[in-house]
């Protein structure tokens, strides 16, 4: 995948150490790692479900999801494979490697490589910074790995009309996006599009409390 934004960097030991980590994937290590948490158990998250963490960095939210799920059930992809690493010892802190998470360093969001079927999936403060044709890739890998019944959760930065070419300043949160460029904006209605290209459909949450003014995406398999 073409690299858009600095995401890709690898954090140096010294860096890790400083926890540059925890801010190079949001900040909020705390408050938005609970509030993704207490969302999706809402939704019905269960011990028993199969959970994938699209773009699960250093595990911010996966800590919380490792705490509740069954052992083995957790499953993160991401692109940066230092951030993969130092999740690894945010886990091993936090005491929670023996619930054996699944973890794969992969850019072309191919989770047919985990091979498995999956009840839920994230992907929290991905699509972003992405264009929209790697929006596109993922909900076509995405697809592959749902159960029937699965949802595929996704945030994303909203603007009123699709192809909305001025930028948009976000409150709160003081973000501004664009439309060709990182943080990215798009339209219900071009996400909606996506969606059903692929065989999905997907509704707005409008309950979604993110602190820097992100909504809340639900995709499911189409009829």
């Amino acid at each position: 995948m073409e690299e858009v934004n600095s995401y890709w960097r690898q954090l140096s030991a010294d860096e890790i150490a400083a926890g540059q980590h925890r801010e190079m994937v949001g900040g909020m290590w705390e408050e938005i790692g609970h509030l993704q948490f207490d969302f999706l158990k809402q939704q019905g998250l269960l011990p028993e479900h199969r959970l994938l963490d699209v773009g699960c960095g250093c595990l911010r939210g996966g800590i919380h999801f490792l705490r509740l799920l069954n052992k083995g059930n957790y499953y993160g992809l991401d692109i940066n494979s230092s951030l993969i690493a130092t999740g690894k010892m945010e886990l091993t802190s936090a005491g929670l490697l023996d619930k054996n998470p699944n973890l794969l360093v992969n850019d072309k969001f191919e989770f047919s490589k985990f091979g498995v079927k999956f009840d839920f999936a994230l992907g929290l403060s991905v699509f972003t910074h992405l264009f929209m044709n790697h929006i596109a890739r993922c909900l076509v890998e995405v697809k592959k790995v749902l159960q029937p019944d699965g949802r595929f959760y996704a945030t994303f930065f909203q603007a009123p009309y699709p192809a909305h070419l001025t930028p948009i300043l976000h409150q709160p949160g003081d973000v501004t996006t664009n439309y060709d460029s990182d943080p990215f904006h798009y339209s219900y209605e071009e996400v909606q599009a996506l969606a059903e290209n692929v065989g999905l459909v997907t509704e707005l949450i409008w309950d979604w409390q993110h602190p820097r003014s992100q909504k809340m995406l639900c995709f499911k398999n189409a009829a």
